[in-house]
């Protein structure tokens, strides 16, 4: 008896926890963003494709984009990467027609379950992982982007890896990590985490404990799991909130927020209403409130630009960058 009554009692907390968020979200996404809440021309664009170019021509001729998480390989749990073929393809024509855009390469770990008792990379690995990085940045690349998820919150491996590969690559390099999402209240993380038996969110001390060796940070836009359009766009401005407030210590860093504009569930769970003219309007209601400071950088990210129609750049240059001050 004592154990269902701490069941029905830890259910009831949980229960509580969801309806506050809910409220919370959707209050939050109301209000005007302030004008200087757009872009600064140093957006960037995840691409996992280069077999057509025309979507990507389409957004870089925006203007709006500096930067190209170009997907280069997948890394093992040993920490060796499997390289995609033929990136240098993408990165003469690059070269060729858009000299001014930085290709990063995007190395990528998606995995299932939690990283709570084993790290995510034994130390084995990381030594692997981390000279291996270098080795495919200097493939023509202007720096790596690391997707490295699920990560636990105080799962040490993945600081020490960025260190790791801060040594590897030196200064001049970026370093571009993609975070987890950073959870909507303190604790919120934690029934994720029972539900999932992985962890989805990051407290913000995490994050800004991962972030110490970046120069680029992006908070993902996917994979928010919430029922509604409004939850959603509560649920982005919520990101840019505690995502400043996390690292507003870091004048040097350039923090993102990444904007769905992908079919293809090889990248992600779909959901309608995850859009870019949502996630867009939450990201300028977000920095309104949150006031970062005036030398940190500031974008957003098009999660894929090989797969956004014109909705999505419609969304992108009317909601984002036609706002510009």
């Amino acid at each position: 008896m004592w154990f269902l009554k701490r069941l029905i009692a830890g259910v009831a907390a949980v229960l509580v926890l969801v309806v506050a968020a809910g409220a919370l979200l959707s209050h939050q996404y109301s209000g005007t963003p302030l004008p200087w809440a757009a872009s600064q021309q140093t957006d960037a664009a995840w691409v996992g494709s280069w077999e057509d170019t025309e979507s990507l021509a389409a957004l870089l001729d925006t203007g709006g984009v500096d930067t190209l998480y170009v997907y280069a390989g997948d890394v093992a749990d040993d920490g060796t990467v499997e390289r995609v073929p033929e990136t240098d393809a993408l990165l003469s024509w690059l070269d060729t027609r858009h000299p001014d855009v930085r290709p990063l390469a995007w190395l990528r770990y998606v995995e299932t379950g939690s990283s709570l008792i084993r790290d995510r990379f034994p130390a084995e690995a990381r030594e692997i992982l981390a000279p291996r990085v270098a080795e495919v940045v200097e493939d023509g690349f202007a720096g790596a982007h690391l997707e490295i998820r699920p990560v636990t919150v105080n799962d040490p491996s993945i600081p020490t890896l960025m260190e790791m590969v801060r040594e590897e690559l030196g200064e001049e390099p970026v370093l571009s990590l993609q975070a987890q999402h950073v959870e909507l209240l303190p604790g919120g993380r934690m029934p994720s985490f029972i539900a999932g038996g992985e962890e989805k969110y990051w407290s913000k001390g995490y994050l800004e404990r991962v972030s110490r060796h970046a120069d680029e940070v992006v908070l993902p836009g996917v994979d928010a799991n919430m029922p509604t359009g409004g939850m959603y766009g509560g649920f982005m401005v919520r990101q840019v909130t505690e995502s400043v407030a996390a690292l507003q210590g870091r004048e040097d860093l350039t923090l993102r927020f990444g904007v769905p504009t992908y079919e293809n569930e090889e990248w992600g769970p779909a959901s309608s209403e995850e859009n870019a003219m949502t996630a867009i309007a939450g990201v300028r209601l977000g920095l309104s409130e949150a006031e970062p400071p005036e030398e940190m950088g500031r974008g957003v990210a098009l999660y894929l630009a090989d797969e956004a129609d014109e909705d999505d750049l419609e969304a992108y240059r009317n909601g984002w960058l036609s706002l510009a001050p």
